[in-house]
């Protein structure tokens, strides 16, 4: 079972507690009333289904009930980092490039940890990136 932590409890709880919100950071427009169809129905309705990292709301139902916002693979379906929101979406590069060290201390991955630590993936090209060696 998957454990999600909640950046409002301060708790890893199964997943069986949350429920997925959609897509993470989408912006409304200051003047609906004078947006046009298609540009309401994009808004609305088109989201975005890529394979591999994402940043996605969350709910926390069965505890505080609060909205919040992750970072995760939708292919190994591994969450890197949850953040509270409202709070700017973190730098993935970093994100991935701590979660290693971050994982093996048993500490939580938090928007604070992936900014003090430097990214040693930006330097990388991306071909070395996604080699497996």
């Amino acid at each position: 079972m998957l454990l999600i932590y909640c950046p409002y409890c301060h708790e890893e709880r199964p997943e069986i507690e949350f429920r997925h919100a959609g897509e993470a950071h989408l912006v409304r427009s200051p003047d609906i009333a004078n947006q046009g169809e298609l540009e309401f129905e994009a808004y609305l309705y088109l989201r975005q289904n890529p394979k591999g990292i994402v940043a996605e709301r969350w709910r926390h139902i069965h505890g505080c009930g609060r909205f919040f916002n992750a970072i995760r693979d939708t292919v190994s379906d591994r969450i890197y980092l949850t953040y509270k929101a409202g709070e700017p979406m973190p730098d993935i590069d970093a994100v991935i490039a701590n979660a290693p060290n971050v994982a093996h201390s048993g500490k939580p991955l938090t928007p604070a940890s992936v900014a003090a630590q430097p990214s040693s993936r930006a330097a990388k090209p991306a071909s070395a990136r996604n080699s497996k060696a």
